[in-house]
């Protein structure tokens, strides 16, 4: 696999499962498009063969030849240890060369995320009188109701959702297991679509996938992203749209009416508080703009 194949497949999982904006992956992908070209030049081989001693030496490039503010040099390190891990889980390297690199301190950018209007546009968005868009209602809804990410909404199976207690069980990062509340509206859309729609996509196959496609085998993220923007469209949403859209939308709306970090931690599967804490500065941004738009003096 050339570099060029490499570097797209790992934008597109980028992209795909952390629900990464358009800007931040471009940057992502002229850093390592950078690095493989100086790599190609200095040693004559590509990304999976690189040593330790070539990022030392590639960020002493970046530093001394292009004088590189400390945001670029961060971003870059940034760049270099996402994609390593990336092949390192991949089996595509056998060891990591950015492992004794110090991790860099970015500002983090804010997620964005949808007004509560704009959601209900996008679920409202497929006709439910079809078998296709009954699912893709109840995958929407589900999403929403429950902030699972893209991997875990689409591998979920039939026997991790309890409808009697209301609850998803989820095993998200790290093989960690969490309990998740659905709510009463994407229940009842779960149940209507394990009555009515699931028996007639599977067509007598068994699966154990709770959403199956019209050929009644498992969902992808792909087809996942696919259904959002096609149903953006139809519903008339014209705003930036990630993978991970809901799931942002869900973290931010319950902030919004009140709800307790280290809760909103645990339902997102968070590790780290300060992964959630990002969403506080959303939820900030928005009551401020509430503030400016309906008090006298705003």
């Amino acid at each position: 696999m050339s570099d060029a194949e490499l570097l797209d497949e790992f934008s597109d999982a980028l992209w795909l499962e952390d629900g990464l904006s358009r800007n931040t992956l471009e940057s992502y992908r002229r850093d390592l498009n950078k690095f493989s070209v100086w790599l190609e030049a200095q040693h004559g081989y590509g990304i999976t063969s690189t040593t330790h001693a070539d990022i030392q030496g590639f960020l002493a490039h970046l530093v001394a030849g292009q004088k590189a503010k400390a945001t670029s040099t961060s971003r870059a390190i940034s760049s270099l240890k996402r994609l390593f891990r990336y092949l390192l889980r991949q089996n595509k390297i056998s060891a990591d060369p950015t492992l004794q690199i110090a991790t860099p301190k970015l500002p983090r950018s804010l997620p964005k995320s949808l007004t509560e209007e704009d959601v209900e546009l996008l679920l409202n968005a497929p006709d439910v009188q079809t078998p296709l868009g009954m699912r893709d209602r109840t995958m929407l809804e589900t999403m929403y109701a429950s902030g699972l990410r893209v991997s875990e909404l689409v591998t979920l199976k039939v026997a991790q959702v309890s409808l009697d207690m209301g609850v998803t069980r989820v095993m998200g990062k790290g093989s960690k297991e969490r309990l998740v509340p659905l709510g009463e509206e994407a229940l009842d859309w779960i149940k209507r679509y394990l009555a009515d729609v699931r028996p007639v996509l599977l067509e007598g196959k068994l699966t154990d996938d709770l959403f199956v496609t019209q050929r009644g085998e498992g969902m992808t993220r792909q087809m996942f992203w696919y259904l959002i923007k096609k149903h953006a469209k139809t519903g008339g949403l014209h705003k930036p749209l990630s993978p991970h859209t809901l799931r942002h939308a869900f973290a931010t709306h319950l902030l919004n009416h009140g709800a307790d970090l280290r809760v909103v931690q645990m339902l997102l599967g968070h590790s780290d508080i300060s992964t959630t804490q990002i969403y506080t500065h959303v939820a900030r941004e928005r009551l401020k703009a509430l503030h400016h738009t309906h008090h006298p003096r705003g």
